[in-house]
């Protein structure tokens, strides 16, 4: 039945089959001002993105069991990857748009807030599904521009505007310095295809210092996209300054993307390729991330703005994930990947959550949450089941994608390695740092006394988000495999075994 569909598909539209997920959602962007302009209500346009983007995700995993991969249409291929990161991206969607009318309903831009969310999530499928880097910057700066534009739009808070216009800048010195280093490449193979790219350099055709140089630019710059340490400045402020449903998505979607191009990118250049700069590389990427997740961790413990407090977490996390930048291995990749969908429902339902008591009425201090157990005790429960998995506490999911991801540093190619034993004992000290903040936040819940002891309610759209999350967290802590084989499949599209 779904073979049959599928071929359907393929002789109806051509290879545009292929690209078909991406122009749904990019459909949706389009007609969401045109939808608002004629109802005039965001609900309607949140419904109707909804469903575009839920037929968008039905489509990939309808794809991922029938259509061969390595489908390709002109420079974008569909393959065990990219129809991955799909899943995640059109994940968070679903969750941010589910909550987000009720902080865009009384506004005059809901067109354009939907339109955004949509397009960004098109930016993301198109960097993840592209063979060039070309097509790749494209995506990623549909992603970048659009981001911009969704952080300005809260437009009465000042603070918003200033994480926007800082956002902004940052993110022009991003794209200069992406800019350099893929001229650098291009000007050392003579070709922006990874896969030509991959041969040129296994073939030797690669000038040392020009090769270098290009690869320092695209760390950096993709580095931003990230927020790796020390290019991660923009994104407290970011986080703080935009609305949370906003937050919550640039830190489960966007950062996300920025990993998945790193990995597409540099596996090609280092691992397939068999460059002779990949020791000096992995040991980059290890200081980088050694640096990032130790930064994240110690600054997230001044923090007194909970959005912020997540903002710095999230900059640790960003350091964990890029163990397996530094390993380039499949099983180091698999456990990234598998931190990269436990990360939305831990940190996506953290975020929805203080989204909520925000409208609620209760403001974004940790402080702010004395008592939240008496005034709100399913959203306490939820937050400490978040804040725990985030620490890394079993057997919730954070633990099992955390074990997966910090033993790929030891466990390599098969075999115990202690090459890089000191980067998973400095991943466990972090994550062992981490739960003194998270800590904080689940004793102002749970035993410090509320200023007032009025109860606090929810719109029930929140409280479905939430529920999900709290199902993915206790879920992929004990039954992983739903994910694993997805995850341990994409890594060994990327890193083929020999």
């Amino acid at each position: 039945m779904f073979e049959s569909f599928a071929e359907t598909l393929v002789d109806t539209f051509g290879q545009v089959t292929y690209i078909l997920p991406e122009i749904l959602v990019l459909i949706a962007a389009l007609i969401a001002p045109l939808v608002f302009n004629i109802t005039k209500k965001g609900s309607v346009v949140a419904i109707v993105s909804f469903v575009f983007v839920a037929i968008a995700a039905l489509l990939v995993m309808l794809m991922m069991h029938t259509v061969t991969y390595g489908a390709a249409f002109g420079m974008f291929e569909f393959d065990p990857f990219s129809s991955l990161m799909m899943l995640l991206f059109v994940a968070v969607a679903f969750l941010t748009i589910m909550v987000s009318p009720v902080h865009v309903e009384t506004t005059k831009h809901c067109g354009e807030y939907y339109a955004l969310i949509c397009a960004i999530v098109a930016g993301m499928m198109f960097a993840v599904s592209a063979t060039t880097l070309l097509g790749i910057f494209i995506g990623v700066e549909v992603v970048s521009i659009s981001s911009y534009a969704l952080v300005a739009l809260k437009k009465n808070d000042p603070r918003a505007s200033e994480a926007a216009v800082k956002y902004l800048i940052i993110g022009a010195f991003s794209t200069a310095l992406t800019l350099l280093g893929m001229s650098m490449i291009f000007g050392v193979t003579g070709t922006l295809v990874i896969d030509e790219i991959t041969v040129a350099i296994a073939n030797g055709m690669v000038a040392n210092w020009a090769f270098i140089l290009g690869c320092i630019g695209m760390i950096a710059g993709y580095g931003f996209k990230i927020a790796a340490v020390p290019f991660h400045s923009w994104a407290p402020d970011v986080y703080e300054g935009a609305s949370a449903p906003v937050s919550g998505f640039l830190a489960t979607a966007s950062k996300k993307m920025g990993f998945a191009v790193m990995f597409k990118i540099f596996f090609a250049l280092f691992v397939l390729s068999h460059c002779v700069f990949i020791e000096e590389f992995q040991y980059v990427f290890a200081i980088l991330a050694a640096i990032t997740m130790t930064v994240g961790n110690l600054v997230a413990i001044s923090q007194s703005n909970i959005k912020r407090m997540l903002a710095y977490s999230s900059v640790a996390q960003a350091g964990y994930i890029m163990i397996a930048l530094a390993i380039m291995s499949q099983y180091a990749t698999t456990g990234a990947l598998f931190h990269m969908f436990t990360h939305v429902v831990m940190k996506g339902g953290a975020f929805i959550i203080v989204a909520a008591l925000i409208t609620a009425g209760l403001g974004e201090k940790i402080e702010d949450y004395k008592g939240l157990a008496k005034r709100a005790p399913l959203l306490a429960a939820a937050m400490m089941l978040f804040l725990f998995s985030l620490a890394g506490i079993p057997p919730l999911a954070g633990f099992t994608s955390k074990f997966v991801l910090f033993s790929g540093a030891i466990f390599i190619d098969g075999v115990v390695s202690y090459d890089w034993v000191w980067l998973a004992f400095i991943a466990v000290i972090n994550s062992a740092i981490s739960l003194y903040y998270y800590a904080r936040v689940v004793k102002a819940m749970y035993i410090e006394k509320p200023a007032v002891d009025d109860k606090l309610s929810v719109p029930a759209p929140f409280m479905v988000a939430i529920a999900l999350c709290v199902v993915g967290v206790i879920v992929l802590g004990v039954y992983p495999e739903i994910l694993l084989d997805l995850c341990s499949t994409a890594a060994e599209y990327l890193i083929p075994s020999p």
